[in-house]
């Protein structure tokens, strides 16, 4: 795991977009993960200012998602599908053809989860899967104490993420209590890991998730055992890092090359 250190969230979405940007140029169709919430969304800022620029051209490339409510009607403003598609796809000058998503709308969900792990695999994989971190640990919808190596699926959320997730409701009786997430065992699939944090409120789950033990109960800690997962922090993240110097030093002393 390589952990990097930069000034603030702005900083963080230029250097993962950096890093999209030359996947992107080594393969054009490669299939990005996206999450939502506001965390990246100075990832997908930086990527629409070099579209416009000329200087990206993600006209091959796919989208997936990460997870997705489970019965908010599609084009409901606050469904996963939705916010892909206004933050994501449609700056990017993409079209819903190249988005893939699971059926939170299904009938049998269960069905969709399942078809939704094998759709990902038939597309060949996630190249690069960007992730956030919950206040509590979680990736995806992975919340704590989630099987390591869990499939695609629904899971049940907690009073404190229904609490996170408000703000993008009228109220919090309007959040759904269930969603469709990739699961841990899914993630590690995609070839790349990048996970972004930023300000104190994720100071505790980074540096359990980085410096502690792999442990289902700080499910983000599973990006230890992945073998190109990298962490992005601002400095309020990253002061609860024990080991943030070291960090510094390796990342200051990475040869350019070697990329993100």
């Amino acid at each position: 795991m390589e952990v990097v250190i930069v000034p603030d969230a702005k900083a963080g979405g230029e250097l993962i977009a950096e890093a999209i940007a030359a996947l992107l140029s080594r393969k054009p169709d490669a299939l990005l993960g996206v999450a939502t919430g506001s965390t990246p969304l100075p990832v997908y800022d930086a990527l629409a200012a070099r579209v416009r620029s000329g200087a990206l051209d993600p006209s091959r490339a796919r989208i997936c998602q990460l997870d997705e409510y489970v019965g908010l009607p599609a084009d409901h403003p606050e469904s996963y599908r939705s916010t892909v598609l206004r933050e994501v796809v449609q700056p990017l000058g993409l079209t819903e053809s190249s988005f893939m998503g699971p059926d939170g709308n299904a009938e049998d969900v269960q069905g969709a989860c399942d078809a939704y792990d094998r759709a990902l695999a038939g597309a060949g994989g996630v190249d690069l899967q960007l992730l956030g971190i919950g206040t509590d640990g979680h990736i995806g919808f992975n919340e704590p104490c989630s099987s390591l190596a869990s499939r695609t699926r629904i899971k049940t959320l907690t009073d404190q993420t229904r609490q996170d997730n408000a703000r993008f409701f009228d109220s919090i009786d309007e959040v759904p209590h269930h969603v469709i997430t990739q699961g841990i065992g899914t993630i590690l699939e995609a070839r790349h890991l990048v996970l972004l944090a930023t300000g104190a409120g994720k100071a505790e789950a980074v540096a359990r998730s980085v410096e502690g033990p792999v442990s289902a109960l700080v499910p983000a800690s599973a990006l230890q055992l992945h073998p190109h997962a990298t962490v992005v922090v601002d400095e309020a993240a990253a002061s609860e890092l024990k080991l943030a110097d070291y960090f510094r030093a390796t990342y200051a002393a990475k040869p350019a090359w070697q990329g993100l």
